[in-house]
């Protein structure tokens, strides 16, 4: 028999607002540099920025990779310089699923791997986080998704059990990890499917 679902929880980047580096390096080095930077062998951009995400802070990670790889220097200083820009705008579907379950009185949560010092980046620009009753950000807490101590993190701020909790994320890893931690767990690969796997789920949504 399937719980009855008492909060769901959204991951941020990727499901609720489009994130990619490229769009930030481009704004300093050129979108040649900033695909080339992105894709270098002895450089992966994306490990790097998950240390942040796990609570590094920037002048440190910044320091550490410009020492180790001198010649991508601007392209490593660049995305923190132009971070905005590295954020392309809401996913309006996924919102309008949002703002409908906050509507009915769905308890709403959030679990995102967000450096800490960029982060607030994101609350001013979008409104409707203010739509969530709290938002767990990795670099706050100084560890992030996959690890288990970040879903204790969320069952703890939620005072929820995390099996009467829907989780949205556009990871496997993650998807993996909630599903381990107990949560019902959703992986989202586009807008289209979603409003269906929550309705079926029980959750008061109009049909697509």
């Amino acid at each position: 028999m399937q719980t009855a679902v008492e909060a769901v929880v959204f991951d941020l980047g990727n499901v609720l607002i489009r994130w990619h580096p490229h769009a930030a390096i481009a704004r300093e080095v050129g979108p040649e540099q900033a695909s080339a930077f992105l894709a270098a062998e002895d450089f992966d951009f994306l490990v790097w920025n998950s240390r942040q995400d796990a609570g590094r802070g920037w002048a440190e990670a910044e320091a550490l990779a410009v020492a180790s790889h001198p010649h991508w220097e601007r392209a490593i200083r660049a995305y923190r310089r132009h971070y905005e820009h590295s954020l392309l705008g809401p996913i309006e579907d996924t919102v309008t699923v949002l703002e409908e379950l906050h509507g009915h009185g769905i308890p709403l949560f959030a679990l995102t791997n967000w450096s800490a010092e960029l982060f607030p980046h994101a609350r001013e620009r979008f409104g409707f986080l203010d739509l969530f009753e709290d938002i767990v950000v990795s670099g706050d807490e100084g560890v992030a998704k996959p690890d288990p101590r970040i879903f204790a993190t969320l069952a703890r701020r939620a005072g929820r059990d995390l099996a009467a909790c829907v989780f949205i994320d556009d990871s496997p890893r993650n998807v993996a990890a909630a599903r381990e931690a107990g949560m019902d767990a959703i992986h989202f690969t586009d807008t289209g499917h979603l409003r269906g796997d929550l309705r079926r789920r029980g959750l008061p949504l109009a049909p697509a």
